[in-house]
């Protein structure tokens, strides 16, 4: 089977510069996909390989527009069309880096969410102490969630999960302030209650509650919390890894001694960078859509865009909307919120930060 993706080159800080070396390699290293290169003509026209295409847009999102000028003012612009591509079946996921809430505003209204599902969510990896990686949801679409959301949150975390990792049964935590199912905000215990009425269903693996520091220990493959929290969760595990490289970087080049030192411990300390360093897990998918959407970092580099553009490949070739789709209709009976009765809804309400 052939996989098409559907790119928005001009989105992120670099744009073509990025993107179009990214694509290049992502061709190289899949021969049975295809990509579809959104974006000004003028741009995109010195790239030449034969799965590759442009659609010519003609204008971009900058990462400062409001969700509104996205929304009504450009409707050519790369974003739009990428998605385009996919509402019209020409692409089977669309990839970009460019402004979330835009993204998230014009995939929403572009596509629509599954039935089941009020608000789609963005996940993301996080790496974790055991090598892999943990993924996390919401992390910037909804700051503020029921109960009804965390519990959809998960059911598409699972499937997720289980489309990239082969697994049909990957373990979900809830974040709190500790592990008590005492614990917490009303809004949290009583999704404890919905997760835990789940699992009994069949429909997740609910490990419990867990805290902030089991992200980074790997205690389940999922965390589910609301979008205000996971994005402060993002930002710090990122800023943390840069203090690191800086830190290191600074101390081994102070004396000769330390140069040594440094000699001495790179294998150890080039393993730990590796194993901290986000752009190997770049990608969010926007779960909960009838489409596959996947957001790059905005500042993401050749390395860290190409790992986008796999994961939303995976994606596709796991077939995640369809899986998405079968466990939401497997959890339907507690799934009852907005969504059931206004699945349609054509002027969504986005609050991601860009």
């Amino acid at each position: 089977m052939t996989t098409i993706l559907a790119v928005d080159c001009m989105g992120g800080d670099h744009g073509p510069r990025v993107t179009l070396p990214a694509c290049s390699r992502f061709l190289d290293e899949h021969p049975d996909a295809q990509l579809l290169l959104v974006g000004r003509a003028e741009d995109l026209q010195g790239f030449k390989h034969e799965r590759a295409r442009v659609v010519a847009a003609s204008e971009v999102v900058a990462m400062d527009d409001a969700v509104e000028v996205a929304l009504r003012r450009k409707k050519d612009s790369s974003m739009r069309v990428a998605l385009q591509q996919v509402k019209g079946g020409h692409a089977h996921a669309a990839v970009s880096a460019g402004n979330t809430g835009a993204l998230m505003a014009l995939a929403r209204y572009l596509l629509k969410t599954v039935e089941g599902i009020d608000r789609p969510a963005i996940a993301y990896p996080m790496p974790n102490a055991k090598g892999g990686a943990t993924t996390v949801l919401d992390l910037g679409a909804n700051v503020d969630c029921t109960e009804q959301h965390l519990l959809q949150f998960a059911v598409m975390g699972s499937a997720l999960v289980s489309a990239l990792r082969h697994d049909e049964q990957p373990s979900v935590g809830l974040l709190n302030i500790g592990e008590e199912i005492i614990k917490g905000s009303e809004v949290i215990k009583r999704a404890g209650e919905l997760l835990r009425a789940a699992a009994a269903a069949g429909d997740l693996n609910f490990h419990g509650n867990v805290e902030g520091n089991d992200i980074f220990k790997g205690t389940t493959d999922i965390v589910v919390c609301d979008g205000f929290v996971g994005n402060v969760a993002l930002k710090t595990s990122e800023g943390l890894a840069t203090m690191i490289g800086g830190f290191l970087k600074e101390e081994f080049s102070r004396t000769p001694l330390t140069r040594l030192a440094a000699v001495v411990a790179w294998p150890v300390l080039a393993a730990f960078k590796r194993r901290v360093d986000y752009r190997r897990y770049n990608g969010a998918a926007l779960l909960g859509l009838r489409g596959l959407v996947f957001k790059s970092h905005g500042s993401a580099d050749e390395f860290a865009f190409g790992q986008a553009l796999g994961r939303a490949y995976d994606a596709a070739r796991n077939q995640l909307l369809e899986r998405v789709q079968a466990r939401i209709a497997h959890a339907r009976p507690l799934l009852v919120g907005e969504a059931t009765a206004a699945n349609d809804n054509q002027h969504p309400v986005v609050t991601a930060a860009s």
